[in-house]
């Protein structure tokens, strides 16, 4: 299934972004423009039920790991490849480098793994209510002060978008759990509730480099921008 993608920039150098659970390509609004100054084509992805993308009741880790494969091939075949994955994008990423080569890999505040077991249409029901408060680019600010008013509008129509079904189905099968591979980058909040102490050791002992920003919040690059980019000098110039 081809998803809906926002394409940017030029040159032989890629960057596939891949955004969070209930964020949009258009997540990446302020990092595109950085990754372009660095000299990179940008490559910013809807998750199947997010943005603009089509919505797929019964899909999967693996299956959004092939829909994203099967969109990059389409628009930039043969290219080389790094990548940033933030949270759910950030698991998909990982079984995304399974199966296709990837230059420079880098998880953002992800332990790269979903719990399974879900009832469908119940999470799907507090997918909908957190969808709901999301909507409004005031409670957005509200509850998130590091948020600029375009991160809210932005994160806003995101929240308009996203299919509470079709995310839901992720956590409705069984357990899945990827390992970054040797010489990815993991940038993580510090503290983090999505990558424990014990989670970074263990990427650590893999052979992942594990990065750290005090005071982060879960979506990195909008509390800490600057800060962000300082972390990943091999993407941003």
């Amino acid at each position: 299934m081809l998803l809906n993608t926002i394409d940017s920039g030029s040159g032989d150098r890629v960057v596939l972004l891949l955004h969070g659970m209930m964020g949009s390509a258009e997540s990446w609004w302020r990092i595109a423009p950085a990754l372009q100054r660095s000299g990179y084509r940008v490559i910013a992805i809807d998750l199947p039920g997010h943005g603009l993308s089509p919505r797929d009741e019964a899909c999967s880790v693996a299956s959004v790991a092939g829909d994203v494969i099967e969109s990059v091939q389409a628009i930039a075949p043969g290219a080389p490849l790094d990548a940033i994955g933030h949270s759910y994008g950030g698991t998909v990423l990982a079984a995304v480098a399974e199966r296709m080569p990837i230059r420079r890999a880098v998880y953002v505040d992800t332990a790269c793994a979903f719990s399974g077991g879900e009832d469908q249409l119940a999470l799907a029901a507090r997918y909908e209510a957190d969808r709901r408060s999301r909507t409004d680019p005031v409670w957005l600010r509200a509850s998130r002060p590091f948020y600029s008013e375009t991160d809210a509008v932005v994160e806003a129509r995101a929240a308009e978008r996203f299919h509470p079904m079709t995310a839901a189905s992720i956590s409705s099968g069984a357990d899945v759990a990827h390992e970054p591979a040797p010489g990815s980058i993991l940038v993580r909040a510090e503290p983090s509730r999505f990558v424990t102490d014990a989670d970074a050791e263990r990427f650590r002992s893999h052979g992942v480099d594990v990065r750290g920003i005090p005071g982060a919040a879960h979506s990195v690059w909008y509390s800490h921008f600057d800060e962000f980019c300082a972390t990943l000098p091999e993407l941003f110039a």
